[in-house]
């Protein structure tokens, strides 16, 4: 996945058991429909025992690099790689947080031209995904960025591939924010089993510029306009369909 949405705008809109508080702070939050590499995210994360929101920029930046950013994609990272990599290693240990979603952006390989697919809870529910963050600072700036997990999913809904986000529902996404589910198995045992659908949308996904909730609207693929539209376009990167 390269892009995904925040656009939680009901306390109710949480699954039960997160903090009143914090499902109030997510509602006021603003909503953001087309979020990629290097934009910013709302992230939760635990400080002093209490849990904060907190703006990041989504593509995790380790606090060793002597720049702001990296060569290398690091919006997501690996569950099976991460506690050992060089990148993540450390926040593995120290530095746990959730990303809220709506839902989250996929691309339909089987189809051709390549095709979006939006994919959210069959229950309308917010999503909440396992994630890496770091702080990276230099005498003149500071830096807090994160990654999302990734990991094969079954309940991902065919005809998209089965892998994606690391989903955790209370009170298991709570022990991750506290630094717990480190241990190596412990967090795939403890992911979540969503029930996820999926709907095809506009291509315009691919415009980092666009941010609207016309984003979320489906739309039929094989309709003249999308077709003839699609036929059109330079076909998406690599990077761009994970």
């Amino acid at each position: 996945m390269r892009r995904f949405a925040q656009a939680i705008a009901e306390e109710d809109s949480l699954p039960a058991g997160f903090p009143p508080a914090l499902a109030r702070a997510l509602a006021a939050a603003p909503d953001r429909y087309n979020i990629g590499k290097g934009k910013q995210a709302v992230v939760i994360r635990q400080v002093a025992g209490e849990l904060v929101l907190a703006e990041m920029t989504w593509g995790l930046v380790p606090r060793w690099s002597k720049q702001p950013h990296t060569p290398y994609t690091t919006v997501t990272a690996r569950l099976s790689k991460a506690p050992r990599s060089r990148i993540y290693a450390k926040a593995w240990q120290e530095r746990h947080c959730l990303v809220p979603m709506s839902g989250y952006y996929k691309w339909d390989r089987q189809r051709q031209p390549p095709w979006p697919r939006f994919v959210q809870r069959s229950d309308g529910l917010a999503l909440f995904a396992a994630g890496l963050w770091e702080h990276w600072a230099s005498e003149d700036a500071a830096l807090d960025s994160f990654a999302l997990l990734t990991a094969p999913n079954p309940d991902i809904p065919p005809p998209l591939t089965p892998d994606g986000p690391v989903f955790l529902e209370p009170p298991h996404a709570l022990a991750w924010l506290e630094g717990g589910l480190t241990e190596p198995g412990a967090l795939p045992r403890h992911a979540a089993s969503v029930r996820l659908e999926s709907y095809p949308v506009s291509r315009a996904i691919r415009d980092p510029a666009r941010d609207t909730f016309t984003l979320l609207e489906p739309v039929d693929p094989d309709a003249p306009g999308e077709a003839e539209w699609a036929q059109g376009e330079d076909e998406p990167d690599e990077d761009d369909l994970d």
